[in-house]
């Protein structure tokens, strides 16, 4: 309210939502109490009740469920509040652990365990990942509905499990390190969106690539052969198969997945967006095209020029607002 929104207004962000559908009754009605989402037998009926031509009336539908929809301004508010946790929290934990012998040697997760002290500097570290990761999950009910939703309700429910499970079994040590290889990758997103939302869409392009890269080293390669390998296999050497091994561990592979279906999901929009030059809708996006052209079914829209989903044009080879990364 008092950083973000003064920000968005410099950086020239309106308070304006969608298009607003034009007001009608009977149309309001059914979206309210039937369907907001009709099929083509309730188009048929409403045309003739109406007089109106049935692609007026999918356009009114499409133009009411996009009025819904969150304004830019919000949508920066959030990501930049976002933006300042995860940069703040990662450069805290790369600070904490630098100092620490098991950042330096994975071993040292499980030598003396689970006799090791816990630290003021560890528990807060522990407390506020917990907090905003309950958070998350409980804003998630709240916010848009995406297309990923149960894949980030998995993630959320995981993470929170793996981070109250390892406290409560005093792995505090290898669990710093799996907060802190997760947050170097999610501070770099929320750049990207912010400048996608003030439309420096070259910086939005560089953050998004240079997140893919991020996540892709740090999820697939660093994660299971420095993470996994310690959990899995240095811990079982050192102290034995432990009895909660297995849901520890289990929890671990299930992130391991996760990450191996959202880095595919990264490489298929790059992949769109730099050998075709653009993206016909991003796999995570929330926002339905409020765009006349939409309803243009001719091929001659095919060009270098092509329709954003904000309205706005872009060149081909280069991704226009709301590709890369609207959540």
């Amino acid at each position: 309210r008092f950083i973000a929104k003064p920000c968005a207004i410099n950086l020239g962000i309106q308070d304006s939502g969608p298009h607003r559908a034009q007001p009608n009754a009977i149309l309001e009605k059914v979206f309210t109490s039937i369907t907001k989402s009709p099929d083509g037998k309730r188009l048929e009926g409403l045309s003739k009740q109406l007089d109106w031509d049935v692609r007026k009336i999918q356009r009114w539908f499409r133009h009411r469920r996009n009025q819904d929809k969150p304004t830019t301004l919000t949508k920066f508010c959030e990501s930049m509040w976002r933006f300042t946790f995860y940069l703040s929290i990662f450069f805290y934990g790369v600070r904490f652990l630098w100092t620490a012998p098991w950042f330096w040697d994975t071993r040292q997760c499980w030598y003396n365990y689970p006799f090791q002290p816990l630290t003021s500097r560890l528990y807060y570290y522990y407390i506020l990942e917990l907090a905003f990761y309950w958070s998350l999950m409980f804003s998630q009910f709240t916010d848009i509905k995406r297309k990923d939703f149960l894949i980030m309700f998995v993630h959320h429910l995981a993470t929170i499990g793996l981070i109250t499970f390892s406290y409560m079994n005093n792995m505090v040590r290898v669990g710093t390190l799996v907060l802190c290889l997760h947050d170097a990758s999610d501070f770099l997103l929320e750049a990207a969106k912010l400048a996608n939302y003030a439309k420096y869409q070259r910086l939005c392009d560089a953050f998004f690539m240079l997140f893919g890269v991020v996540f892709i080293v740090t999820r697939l390669g660093i994660y299971p052969f420095w993470i996994l390998n310690t959990t899995l296999f240095e811990s079982w050497e050192l102290i034995g198969p432990y009895p909660s091994w297995w849901l520890f561990n289990g929890l671990l592979v299930t992130l391991q997945v996760l990450h191996i279906i959202w880095s595919y999901l990264i490489i298929r929009t790059a992949y769109k967006a730099l050998m075709r030059g653009k993206v016909s809708k991003d796999d995570r996006s929330d926002v339905e095209s409020s765009s006349e052209e939409e309803d243009v079914t001719s091929n001659s829209t095919k060009g270098v020029f092509s329709t954003s989903s904000n309205g706005s044009n872009r060149v081909n080879g280069h991704v226009a607002s709301g590709q890369w990364t609207e959540e």
